[in-house]
C-alpha cells in the first residue's frame, strides 16, 4: 500500500516540475510582435499596425531660405598707387641732390641737379652761329632792295639757315632742362641710389638707364586681392571693403572696390580686384600684406540648414529628410558655409524638415517622433 502511494507522488511530482518549466521559459522569451528601435518600413513589417511600432525620437529643424551674406578672409597686397623708378634723359655729372629716404615732395619739385658741360657747349657754339647767321641774313635782306646785287635764291637760303639753328638752339635749351630732376608727382622718396659726383645717362648699366631714385605715391594706396573663382560673383565695383594688417591687429581700414580685371588666372584661379585706400596719415605702407574681410552675397536666396544636418558619406552627401514622421535620404551639394548653417542645393523646398544631427544609421524608412530643438543645439 505504501508504494502505491510513493509511485502516485512520484507522479504528480513530475507533472509539478514539467509545468513550472513551461511557465518559466514562457516568462524568459520575448514577444513576437515587439519592434525594435532602428526597424524600417519593409513590405515585411508594413502590415503591422502603426500602434506596435516604436519611433525613433529625434529633433528636426525647417530648412530655410534667404540670401547668403558672410564675409571670408582674403589674403591681400598694399601696393602704391602710383611708382616710378626716376632715371637720368641725358648724359650729365650728379651736382646734388635734393632729397633722401622718407622725404616728402610735391610734385615739380627739384630732385636732383645735374651739369652737362658738353651740353653748354653746343648751346653756346649754336647762340654764336645763330647770331652770325642772323647777322648775313640781315645784311643780305638789306643789299637786296637794290635790284641786282643779291639774288632771291641766296636770301631764301640766309633765311632758312637762321631758322635751322634757332631751331637747334631751342632743342639745346630744352635739353638743358633735363638737367633739374623734378617730381612727377606727390609722394615720397622710397630708394636713393646716387649721389653727388655721379656720373649718369641713359645709356649706362646696359640697355637700361639705371635709376636715380624712386617717387612712391603712398597718400592713395592699390589694394590687390586674388578673388577665388567660386567667389567671382559676389564682386561689386563700388562695394566697401575691410582689412586689418598685422602692424595694428586692434585697428580695421577700409578702401573702396574701384578695378576688376575680369580676368581668371589660369594658375591661381582667381581674378585680381583693386581696392583704392585712402591713406592720409600713412600709416599704411606699401608691401604690406593685410587680411581682407572680403563680403560675399547671393544673387538669389538658396537654402539653409545646420551644417550638423549634412551627413558625408565615402559614397555621397544627403540630409535626412522627414515628411510624415518617416525618414528619406536627400543627395545634396554643400555650398558656402554661413556661421552654424552652411549652403545646400538638392530636391528640398524651404520648410522641409530635416533631422538637426544627421547620421547614416537611421536609415531611410525610419519612422521619427520629433522633439523641439533644444537651446544651445
Amino acid at each position: 500500500m505504501s508504494r502505491k502511494i510513493i509511485g502516485i507522488g512520484l507522479v504528480l511530482l513530475g507533472i509539478v516540475g514539467i509545468g513550472v518549466m513551461v511557465m518559466s521559459n514562457q516568462w524568459r522569451s520575448p514577444p513576437k510582435s515587439s519592434i525594435s528601435l532602428s526597424s524600417t518600413l519593409s513590405s515585411e513589417t508594413a502590415e503591422i499596425p502603426s500602434s506596435l511600432i516604436q519611433a525613433v525620437s529625434v529633433e528636426v529643424v525647417p530648412v530655410a531660405s534667404h540670401y547668403l551674406e558672410e564675409t571670408i578672409p582674403l589674403p591681400g597686397e598694399l601696393l602704391p598707387f602710383l611708382s616710378v623708378d626716376i632715371s637720368p634723359k641725358i648724359p650729365g655729372i650728379v651736382e646734388s641732390v635734393k632729397v633722401d629716404r622718407g622725404t616728402m615732395v610735391k610734385k615739380g619739385d627739384v630732385l636732383i641737379q645735374l651739369s652737362a658741360p658738353e651740353l653748354q657747349a653746343q648751346r653756346m657754339e649754336a647762340e654764336a652761329q645763330l647770331r652770325a647767321a642772323a647777322i648775313t641774313y640781315t645784311r643780305l635782306q638789306s643789299a637786296a632792295s637794290t635790284p641786282g646785287i643779291v639774288a632771291g635764291n641766296d636770301l631764301e637760303l640766309a633765311q632758312h639757315h637762321q631758322e635751322a639753328l634757332t631751331a637747334r638752339l631751342q632743342s639745346l635749351q630744352e635739353m638743358e632742362k633735363y638737367l633739374r630732376v623734378v617730381a612727377s608727382f606727390d609722394g615720397v622718396i622710397t630708394q636713393r641710389n646716387i649721389h653727388p659726383g655721379a656720373v649718369v645717362g641713359p645709356d649706362r648699366g646696359g640697355d637700361h638707364p639705371t635709376p636715380l631714385i624712386r617717387l612712391e605715391q603712398v597718400a592713395l594706396l592699390r589694394l590687390i586681392v586674388p578673388v577665388p573663382e567660386v567667389y567671382v560673383g559676389s564682386i561689386v565695383k563700388g562695394a566697401k571693403v575691410t582689412f586689418t594688417v598685422p602692424a595694428y591687429p586692434q585697428e580695421t581700414f577700409s578702401g573702396v572696390v574701384s578695378r576688376i580685371s575680369q580676368s581668371i588666372n589660369s594658375k591661381t584661379r582667381s581674378m585680381p580686384v583693386e581696392i583704392d585706400v585712402t591713406n592720409p596719415d600713412h600709416r599704411l605702407a606699401a608691401g604690406m600684406f593685410p587680411e581682407v574681410r572680403w563680403p560675399i552675397r547671393g544673387g538669389a536666396p538658396t537654402l539653409f540648414v545646420p551644417a550638423s544636418s549634412v551627413v558625408t558619406t565615402t559614397e555621397e552627401t544627403f540630409v535626412l529628410h522627414v515628411k510624415n514622421h518617416i525618414v528619406d535620404w536627400v543627395p545634396v551639394r554643400k555650398g558656402t558655409k554661413s556661421g552654424s548653417l552652411i549652403e545646400i542645393f538638392g530636391a528640398l523646398q524651404p520648410g522641409d524638415f530635416v533631422v538637426l544631427r544627421g547620421t547614416d544609421e537611421i536609415r531611410p524608412g525610419t519612422v521619427i517622433e520629433s522633439l523641439p530643438v533644444s537651446q544651445g543645439a
